[in-house]
């Protein structure tokens, strides 16, 4: 038998001891790395599968008023959630939670019963503390309370245009919570537990907690002591006239603050389901779009004022009651004319021909250039979505009528916020500013104001001297013309009145249809508001400006300066300036066997509402005798 050597037994003994360290030492690097560099993603993953998560919404920021007064904040409204695999009882749990949630059990059972981590039942969606309460004490396994919120809008239907709505999951829709969604919805935070497979509780590890981060406040440049005025108002207005539609703006026209803003239809933005799409989709101050007018006369006056066109005092003009251009009869409201008037008079009288005339003295071009300057044609920039721009002429087919109407604000479309831009623009001593509604972002918590918005001017379109004389010409429209009923005591109003005949889709215009309109400013000397007020086809009523929109947008004007501070002086009125007399009462004629022609011969300062395609009047309403107001309306049936 063959010996070994010891040599050669130590040299094997050495071999196997080197490879038994070598794989020692492989093993021991190999659970170095899983334990040193893998460790914590192995033991993520593991929490991961472990890990069940029940969310926390964050607090979506406040909607607040510029002096902090909450329009649109949140209330608790807890979710319930279900961890399937801990449900011990599937029947029995899906009957009490169908019990208190008043669901049903065969829905709830479905839910509870899905091969899912983590289920959320969609009846428990945002319930009542209570509701969450009863849930708790029924002490089902497998079943989670969340913390949740629901948007709350405590004045209802107030603002409810440019506030907007949120969806079920608090998202933005529309309006300002859609247009600072990403500001006001923060981050979700949430609350992890573990179980194993089985879905069993692990006791041995802690829950984790991420707190959600809530979103920042949104502090507005509304006062809700204007807009309280303004819904108030508009409220009566649309039982009064029961109108298409209205619309309302309030505006510091030496910042571009929207001081209030509001239009009819409306809606409760917690119950916006409740309408018609189009109701709550259309912003219509910023939305809707038509023919302004006599409102927009305030630009072709600026216009010839800063051009020197036109002296109001010294310079005249003879009304006869229409004016002639191309081949068109352009008529004056007042059925033969206004007669020999200063242009002072004829801003007074919302004379059209005279307006024409002014027109005419500034020439196509320049009279354009003016209308753009003022920022009609284009978007204003205020920062709520819908926005629309308005339609002008093309330039190329601008003639001597396209020229002449677009002077007295006919055959122009524009825009509410366009036309309280401009106007502002055209008295606060000629700055164009950019409207806007949201003022800050403020940090909930530090109370430190994260985002500021400060006014931006666009441009000056007219020089400080020609806005005085276009607030003194204004002012006179109020005490001594067609705006007087928007008259208030004790503060220095300006306005103009405007009656805008509405088109028909395929041409012309509807019969007895107008968006009746009132722009007015206050004081005068120094103006703090300017206010829009337009009726849309108000029922029963005579169909001008000055005699339904005047007189709402001077209470609006009136009662706002008031909860503004603005004081009332009794010598602020300047002497000259009185209101006028009312419009003049007549006696309405017997028109029972007249023809058409004759009717035309009869009613010089009253309005025809005809009925019947005879040729005789058979029957007119109000009676013969009775006194109406100068430029009413005298319904009148033909055989």
């Amino acid at each position: 038998m063959k010996r070994v050597s010891n040599v050669t037994v130590r040299k094997r003994l050495v071999i196997v001891l080197f490879v038994g360290i070598l794989i020692f030492g492989i093993i021991d690097v190999r659970l170095g790395y899983v334990q040193l560099a893998l460790g914590n993603w192995l033991t993520s993953g593991a929490k991961e599968l472990w890990s069940r998560e029940i969310p926390f919404e964050p607090e979506r920021g406040k909607i607040i008023d510029r002096n902090d007064i909450p329009i649109a904040e949140n209330k608790s409204a807890p979710t319930v959630f279900v961890v399937p695999r801990q449900v011990v009882n599937p029947g029995e749990t899906a009957e009490k939670l169908a019990s208190v949630l008043n669901a049903s059990k065969e829905k709830i059972y479905k839910q509870i019963t899905t091969n899912s981590r983590m289920e959320r039942i969609k009846e428990g969606r945002k319930i009542s503390t209570d509701k969450a309460n009863e849930v708790r004490n029924l002490k089902l396994k497998g079943v989670y309370i969340g913390e949740d919120s629901q948007r709350y809008y405590p004045y209802g239907s107030y603002l409810s245009h440019v506030l907007g709505f949120t969806g079920v999951d608090n998202q933005g829709l529309m309006g300002l919570e859609l247009f600072y969604d990403e500001e006001l919805k923060g981050e979700k935070g949430s609350v992890q537990f573990y179980s194993d497979a089985k879905g069993r509780r692990m006791p041995d590890m802690s829950d984790d907690y991420k707190p959600p981060k809530d979103g920042l406040d949104l502090k507005l440049t509304i006062d809700t002591k204007v807009q309280t005025i303004i819904e108030r108002e508009l409220d009566i207005a649309e039982t009064k006239y029961t109108p298409d539609g209205l619309i309302a703006i309030a505006m510091n026209p030496k910042t571009g603050e929207i001081l209030g803003m509001s239009s009819r239809p409306t809606f409760n933005p917690a119950k916006f389901q409740d309408v018609k799409q189009e109701v709550y989709n259309r912003n219509l101050p910023i939305w809707s779009t038509y023919e302004p007018g006599s409102t927009f006369k305030v630009i072709t006056l600026a216009a010839a004022l800063e051009e020197g066109k036109v002296d109001l005092d010294k310079d005249s003009y003879y009304d006869k009651g229409s004016i002639k251009v191309a081949n068109a009869n352009l008529k004056c409201w007042k059925r033969g004319g206004h007669g020999q008037e200063t242009f002072l008079e004829v801003v007074e009288n919302s004379c059209n021909p005279g307006f024409v005339e002014l027109g005419q003295r500034l020439g196509k071009e320049k009279l354009f250039k003016y209308i753009r300057n003022f920022g009609f044609g284009d978007k204003t920039g205020i920062d709520l979505a819908g926005e629309s721009k308005g339609i002008l002429f093309n330039m190329n087919r601008v003639g001597p009528v396209e020229q002449a109407t677009t002077a007295f604000g006919q055959g122009v479309s524009v825009t509410p916020i366009q036309q309280v831009a401009a106007v502002s623009a055209a008295v606060n001593g000629g700055t164009l500013f950019e409207p806007f509604v949201a003022k800050e972002l403020v940090d909930p918590k530090t109370k430190k104001t994260v985002m500021e918005k400060k006014p931006v001017a666009k441009r000056k379109v007219i020089s400080k001297e020609t806005s005085k004389e276009v607030r003194r010409a204004l002012e006179s429209v109020v005490a001594k013309g067609t705006g007087k009923k928007a008259f208030v005591e004790g503060y220095r109003v300006g306005g103009k009145t405007g009656t805008a005949q509405k088109p028909k889709p395929g041409g012309g215009y509807l019969e007895n249809n107008y968006v009746l309109s009132f722009i007015g400013f206050a004081p005068a000397d120094d103006p703090q508001i300017v206010v829009y007020l337009a009726v849309d086809n108000p029922k029963n009523t005579v169909l001008f400006g000055g005699q339904v929109a005047a007189p709402i947008a001077g209470t609006i004007i009136g009662d706002s300066l008031r909860a503004m501070g603005v004081k009332p002086r009794k010598k602020q009125m300047e002497k000259e300036i009185t209101p006028y007399l009312d419009t003049p009462m007549i006696k309405v004629p017997d028109l029972k066997g007249l023809t058409k022609k004759g009717l035309l011969e009869q009613l010089d300062n009253l309005k025809l509402d005809v009925s019947g395609k005879g040729e005789t009047v058979i029957r007119q309403d109000p009676q013969p005798g009775t006194k109406v107001e100068e430029g009413a309306t005298i319904r009148v049936y033909m055989n």
